[in-house]
């Protein structure tokens, strides 16, 4: 979708941002406010292969996208209106380079109860770059491999789970493909 298109069908006001993998802790933009949230009816999966921010062509590694089914804890953002469509050029230029995510508003719960709806990145399961059928360690050795733009897949991996850890939620299948990825990860060259 692009971003006229996105535009169009969005209600005037504040926009909330809902991020569930980097933006939980890079978000790449100021909010006027942030909280943790949680999402049901869909969850956290490491299906997207990046081939640019935490891979190569050559090497890929393997991102987080939103998935249809369960529920998933993460952080909202709010954009105030005056910023809207500053913040929304910033986060296409970043999450929709690919159109491996369908930009959705989805219904969020604030921590402690306040309902809204947010833009949340929701992955396209018909898109080339997305991972159906893959077993922990086909998944680990994606994570070990990827090097990036934005550095080594598995940072992005141990940054995430941090921040979950820091919201309250554990992950235990995350952190054994973070363990079983450690493992695989080509050291970091020494400066």
């Amino acid at each position: 979708m692009e971003i006229t298109q996105f535009l169009e069908r969005l209600p005037r006001g504040d926009l909330w941002v809902f991020g569930y993998g980097s933006l939980m802790w890079a978000p790449g933009f100021r909010a006027s406010e942030h909280a943790a949230a949680l999402v049901r009816g869909y969850h956290r999966a490491l299906c997207i292969l990046s081939n640019r921010y935490r891979g190569t062509l050559e090497k890929p590694g393997l991102v987080m996208g939103l998935c249809r089914g369960g529920s998933c804890w993460g952080m909202a953002f709010r954009v105030p209106a005056a910023r809207v469509r500053r913040v929304l050029a910033t986060l296409w230029k970043r999450e929709m380079l690919n159109r491996v995510y369908k930009p959705t508003l989805i219904p969020v719960l604030l921590a402690p109860g306040r309902r809204i709806h947010a833009l949340a990145f929701v992955a396209d399961t018909t898109h080339r770059q997305f991972v159906r059928e893959l077993d922990l360690h086909g998944r680990a050795r994606l994570v070990a491999q990827g090097i990036g733009q934005r550095g080594r897949c598995v940072d992005y991996i141990r940054n995430t789970l941090e921040h979950m850890l820091a919201l309250g939620v554990n992950d235990p299948h995350l952190a054994r493909i973070l363990d079983a990825a450690t493992g695989l990860a080509p050291a970091r060259k020494r400066k």
